[in-house]
């Protein structure tokens, strides 16, 4: 089964623990999968790499059915979790670009500054230490 989805036996089994699949099982406490798994499994791919955590696809995955090769919402009683998942989305993107931002500004002033003496970068380092010297290795 780990297999015919391209999901690691371990992920199936964190499925199972998180009440996301729920295989039945052999006498023997193997676990026997339906063809219908296949197709919870990729719904469940599909939500996490839209961003939404399992305790919202287990919400989530009774209002969806298989419509084929994937899981399709079949109801709009998901709207509002859908949407409030967009938002959180949204809100990590937009800390995410301020983040890249910064760093742009970090690597412009850097190039600016033209600074490319080794010494003078342990001295800076120092100073950011609460000295007024070089780190080791450098002159006293």
């Amino acid at each position: 089964f780990s297999r015919r989805t391209g999901v690691s036996q371990r992920s199936l089994r964190y499925y199972e623990e998180q009440d996301l699949l729920r295989p039945a099982r052999r006498p023997s406490g193997y676990r026997e999968y339906e063809e219908a798994d296949v197709v919870t499994v990729r719904g469940i791919r599909m939500l996490l790499a839209a961003g939404l955590n399992t305790a919202v696809i287990a919400e989530l995955l009774p209002c969806m059915v298989d419509e084929g090769r994937i899981l399709e919402p079949a109801c709009s009683s998901m709207l509002p979790d859908l949407r409030r998942e967009r938002a959180r989305i949204d809100e990590a993107a937009a800390a995410l670009l301020a983040a890249r931002d910064r760093l742009d500004a970090l690597i412009g002033l850097t190039a600016e500054s033209g600074v490319t003496d080794e010494e003078a970068c342990a001295v800076a380092a120092g100073r950011a230490r609460g000295r007024d010297q070089p780190v080791a290795g450098g002159p006293r």
